[in-house]
């Protein structure tokens, strides 16, 4: 897979987050389409690159901005609001540049991270569909007998978002039977490597979260990198991951009450109480819908606020790392995520209440806001979240030190 054009430098909060208002604007005009065809957003994707985005979080020592997680907070929020599904497509990409900030080498991570100042796009093989749980992994890296020091890797993966369009696959992997976790950069065209396009979701239909299958795949030696230390120290790795998830049920919810105002402003029909005891030009002016609009921009909001102060928090923790400012940062993304993902819910199903019978239909695909939300807040549980959260209030436990908090 080769890059189209050479990416666009972004050097400042300003300047990335009015480019990804740029290319949100973009990707709604055709979303609704793109979701009803299930036409993967191959273009787009490109063009994401090509605004030099994706390369934001890359320390300025290695080419980059060096943008903080507040600012990519924002700019995957409204990537989102325009298709949530191409700004879940690099959330991986994210999270493993962090990775390698944290565990490459120096050599690994001039390499790496100058392929995504180029334009260069990492994917995941990560999750197991076989698997008990979300943290457990059959996939090994066995010595290669071929080439001393090197390996072979086999597995398959599942829920693998990104892959298809990435020009590495960071593959999670054991380092040896039984060894620590590692991840494998595999270029996308390895032989071996074959990425399934099989994801066949309700919602997030887009985001080609299919299957990755690696077959006798060979890695060198140093494309392999450490997981397994990440979380043997205070760490907000997983708040980070956690946090852009937030940031993509957050953008559904705002793009499900812009989509909504629209269609009641142009659409939908009064009802006959509302014309009858209050005199109202139309349905927008109907009291009841300004009310629930209301409500819905109150929670809305409140979770875009919550959200901030979350990608605050992990930029504060990570500029003083320590057991309890990890903590803090995990709780506050903890609390994003439970409120973008009640937001989220909330205001792609009363889309439909406050627009009418009229937003029904299929031809509109209205519905995908609630599609793509449900689908996507299935990650992880958010009644955990408030659980973490219950137990730090009643005796200040902090939450556990994992990829999922």
């Amino acid at each position: 897979m080769t890059v189209a054009a050479p990416p666009r430098h972004v050097h400042t909060a300003a300047s990335a987050i009015a480019a990804a208002a740029e290319l949100a604007d973009r990707f709604a005009e055709e979303s609704a389409l793109r979701d009803r065809e299930r036409i993967l957003p191959v273009a787009e994707v490109d063009a994401l690159s090509a605004s030099g985005l994706l390369a934001i979080t890359v320390p300025e020592e290695y080419g980059g901005p060096g943008l903080g997680a507040a600012v990519l907070t924002e700019v995957v929020r409204l990537v989102a609001t325009g298709d949530p599904s191409i700004a879940q497509i690099p959330h991986s990409h994210f999270v493993y540049v962090n990775a390698l900030v944290e565990q490459g080498t120096e050599e690994q991570r001039r390499f790496l991270l100058g392929e995504v100042v180029a334009g260069r796009r990492f994917g995941n093989a990560q999750s197991e569909i076989g698997s008990r749980h979300v943290r457990e992994h059959a996939t090994t890296l066995r010595p290669d007998p071929a080439a001393p020091g090197g390996w072979v890797l086999d597995g398959e993966k599942g829920y693998a978002t990104g892959a298809l369009l990435a020009h590495w696959v960071p593959v999670l992997a054991h380092l040896g039977e039984g060894g620590p976790l590692s991840v494998a950069w595999v270029e996308r065209d390895a032989p071996g490597l074959t990425v399934i396009d099989d994801w066949d979701g309700l919602g997030q239909r887009t985001t080609a979260s299919g299957t990755v299958r690696l077959e006798g795949v060979r890695v060198a030696a140093d494309r392999v990198t450490p997981y397994h230390l990440t979380f043997e120290r205070p760490q907000v790795y997983g708040a980070f991951a956690q946090l852009l998830h937030a940031a993509i049920d957050a953008g559904i919810a705002r793009a499900a009450v812009r989509d909504a105002a629209a269609f009641v402003s142009t659409s939908s029909r009064p009802y006959p109480d509302a014309l009858a005891l209050y005199d109202t030009s139309g349905a927008a002016d109907d009291p009841l819908v300004v009310q629930a609009f209301g409500e819905v921009e109150l929670q809305v909001r409140a979770a875009e606020a919550l959200l901030a102060e979350a990608g605050r928090a992990v930029d504060r923790a990570r500029a003083d790392l320590t057991a309890a400012t990890a903590a803090e940062a995990s709780l506050a993304v903890a609390a994003a995520r439970a409120s973008t993902t009640a937001a989220s819910l909330e205001a792609s199903s009363r889309l439909f209440e406050v627009s009418g019978t009229r937003s029904a239909l299929r031809g509109l695909d209205l519905d995908r806001h609630w599609r793509n939300a449900r689908t996507h807040t299935l990650h992880d549980p958010a009644a955990w979240k408030v659980h973490h959260l219950g137990r730090f209030a009643i005796d200040g436990t902090p939450p556990p030190n994992h990829g999922q908090v």
